[in-house]
């Protein structure tokens, strides 16, 4: 190991997220969300971790797909935008992945591609959040004419929440009723339920769960950690100090020169910036934790490093851990005071993954 910035995954943790699902949804069926290389986990990591223990997977892609596949993760993978270009099909009945279908392009692709063997199809319900899917009056129509197409074997419904982390919204009743109504109609498994459906609103629950960031361990609700939900943190994000520096009152720090040092102290030099995926806009004072203690960021974020007052550590040493967010320093707290939100900050971590 040379540069010292990893992520370390603890699988441990996962195992214990996911228990949290089951506990919430106890007789649904889990689609586990890997997207986005597992919200930054690493998916072929997290997949082997859950594969024996959730019902499927869902991914962006047919290459998220092929990338499990190729790992020989043999679980039901859904495709939570569906196919882009209709020569993907044929490789999509092949690996037996599942789609969702939320267009008229789509659905007259399907229809007019023949393939080897059938796929199964969630059609996509528009219930609320009007980004994708088609309207609920639509659906029987949809339905009905998918039921005679001989590439489609078993079919089920899909929405998603837009407003599940606020308990004061009435939209997720509404949708919650729609779904229930149609696939009640229609004889249909439906899956409504995100992380905050899965926590917040049991009635979203329906057949299929599809927990995404819990599992990982923070919350999808405003203002609240993982901690507060029952849920561990999963990623560790961390690095050492490089350089401890000895600076006198009025010296500047970084770039800008945005904070002074207010008197002698310590000055502690951090192998972690942007472009590990610590989020440049972090201000003055979001906490890291060196030695275990909690020290504030001081200056601008760097590309490759950050500097963080040390007199609260005065025996900080080169080479002493640093923890940008992990256990004791929520991912949440971080991503507040930056001005987003924890999925942007796993999402965007670069740099060597290592699990234990």
């Amino acid at each position: 190991m040379s540069r010292p910035t990893r992520a370390i995954i603890d699988l441990a943790a996962l195992r214990a997220n996911l228990q949290r699902v089951k506990t919430c949804a106890s007789s649904q069926r889990i689609m586990a969300v890997l997207k986005a290389n597992a919200y930054g986990h690493g998916a072929i990591r997290v997949a082997e971790m859950l594969e024996s223990h959730v019902n499927a997977f869902a991914v962006r892609s047919l290459e998220e797909a092929l990338t499990l596949r190729d790992a020989k993760i043999s679980k039901p993978i859904v495709l939570l935008e569906g196919f882009f270009q209709p020569e993907e099909l044929p490789l999509i009945a092949q690996e037996a992945i599942e789609i969702v279908m939320h267009t008229g392009k789509q659905f007259e692709d399907l229809i007019n591609t023949p393939l080897q063997k059938p796929i199964n199809v969630w059609i996509k319900v528009d219930t609320g959040m009007h980004r994708l899917g088609f309207c609920p009056d639509d659906i029987e129509a949809i339905y009905n004419r998918l039921k005679q197409c001989p590439q489609v074997a078993t079919i089920r419904l899909i929405s998603h929440l837009p407003c599940a982390d606020d308990h004061e919204d009435a939209i997720t009743e509404v949708q919650s009723e729609d779904v229930e109504e149609l696939a009640t109609r229609l004889g249909l498994e439906s899956s409504l339920a995100n992380s905050a459906g899965v926590l917040g609103w049991p009635e979203t629950h329906f057949d299929w769960v599809r927990p995404g960031i819990m599992l990982y361990g923070a919350s999808p609700f405003p203002n609240r950690t993982g901690t507060d939900e029952g849920l561990q943190p999963v990623m560790q994000f961390q690095s050492t100090l490089i350089s401890v520096k000895r600076l006198q009152k009025g010296d500047h720090i970084g770039y800008g020169a945005t904070w002074t040092c207010p008197q002698y102290m310590l000055v502690g030099v951090v192998a972690c910036g942007y472009a590990d995926g610590y989020p440049r806009n972090a201000p003055t004072g979001t906490p890291v934790l060196v030695n275990g203690t909690r020290v504030p960021l001081i200056g601008r974020v760097s590309m490759d490093m950050i500097t963080v007052d040390l007199r609260h550590q005065p025996n900080a040493r080169i080479g002493d851990p640093v923890v940008l967010w992990g256990k004791n320093l929520p991912v949440e707290e971080v991503a507040s005071l930056s001005g987003t939100i924890s999925y942007e900050l796993l999402t965007h971590v670069n740099c060597p993954i290592e699990s234990h």
